[in-house]
This record gives structure tokens, C-alpha cells and sequence, in this order.
């Protein structure tokens, strides 16, 4: 691998983007970064707070800062879902490393994920889940490097499928 090594991890809220990273980075010998938790660190505040009191667009502005400000090597770094919708964060990313993403089937995800609005997830007014999984999906394959379907797969399946395509 190049430009610095990161791996970056891209998908939906409940992909294992944040459980598979930490495994990911001990096997690669890596560091581990969890976006999300890096902007509550910054910020002192917990995602969903921030979102009720920054509103969506000016959340997506916090977290396009955050992302495009993580400046390490070697790192496994799990983004948050809406990291795609910064432009400037991805393409930060973009040459850091390699884009991964973790691509589910929206059945798959729904019996994965519980109560979406205390994850942090990012929606708009009006949207459903559905709407936003098609919105980003776009996004997501837009920006890939690699894509790795964990449809059917259990977490040591999806490591090993990601591992051999790394």
C-alpha cells in the first residue's frame, strides 16, 4: 500500500465499520481512529447531541472538518456514515489511502441496526432510512477504492474477504 497507508472504512450506520476497524488494525499492526468519537472528543459533546443542536448541515460541516484534519499513518480509521457527504474529508482520504467500503444489503442492515436516533445517525427531515441507505449508497461506491459485501457474511468472514483484498 502507499499514500501514507490508511485504511479507511466507509458504509452505512451498523456496516462494523468501528468493529471491524479495531480488529482490522490488530491484525495489520496498525493504529485504530474512530471518526465519530473523535469529533465528540473535540467537541465534548455526544453525536446525536451535536446534531440536535448544530442541525444536520451544520453537523456534516463539523464532521468534513474533523475527518479532513485526521492526519496520521498506518491507521485504520472507521468513519462515521455521513463522512461521504464531505467533500473535502474524502478527498483528504482519498490520498491517505485506500477507501474501503462495507457494503450491506438494506435487509441485512435493518435487523443489524436498533434505535437509529441514539447511534447519531444523520437524517433529514422527512427521511427514512430507505431514503437515506439509496442516497448514500451512490456516495459510498462513489468513493471506494474497494468494496467488500458482507451480505451473508459473519465479522471473521468479512475480515478475512477485506485482509485478502488489501
Amino acid at each position: 500500500m502507499s499514500r501514507s497507508d490508511n485504511i479507511i472504512l466507509i458504509g452505512m450506520p451498523g456496516a462494523g465499520k468501528s468493529t471491524l476497524g479495531v480488529i482490522l488494525a490488530k491484525v495489520m499492526g496498525y493504529h485504530f481512529i474512530d471518526a465519530d468519537i473523535e469529533i465528540q472528543r473535540r467537541y465534548g459533546k455526544l453525536l446525536k447531541d451535536l446534531i440536535e443542536d448544530e442541525g444536520v448541515e451544520g453537523f456534516l460541516k463539523i464532521e468534513d472538518d474533523v475527518n479532513s484534519d485526521i492526519n496520521i499513518e498506518r491507521t485504520v480509521i472507521a468513519t462515521g456514515g455521513s463522512a461521504v457527504y464531505g467533500k473535502n474529508a474524502m478527498e483528504h482520504y482519498k490520498s491517505t489511502g485506500k477507501i474501503v467500503y462495507l457494503k450491506l444489503e438494506y435487509n441485512e442492515l435493518l435487523k443489524r441496526l436498533g434505535d437509529i436516533k441514539n447511534r447519531g445517525v444523520v437524517l433529514k427531515e422527512n427521511q427514512t432510512l430507505v431514503d437515506l441507505y439509496h442516497e448514500r449508497t451512490v456516495l459510498y461506491e462513489k468513493y471506494a477504492d474497494i468494496i467488500i459485501d458482507e451480505t451473508g457474511l459473519d465479522i471473521e468472514q468479512t475480515l478475512e474477504k477485506l485482509v485478502n483484498e488489501l
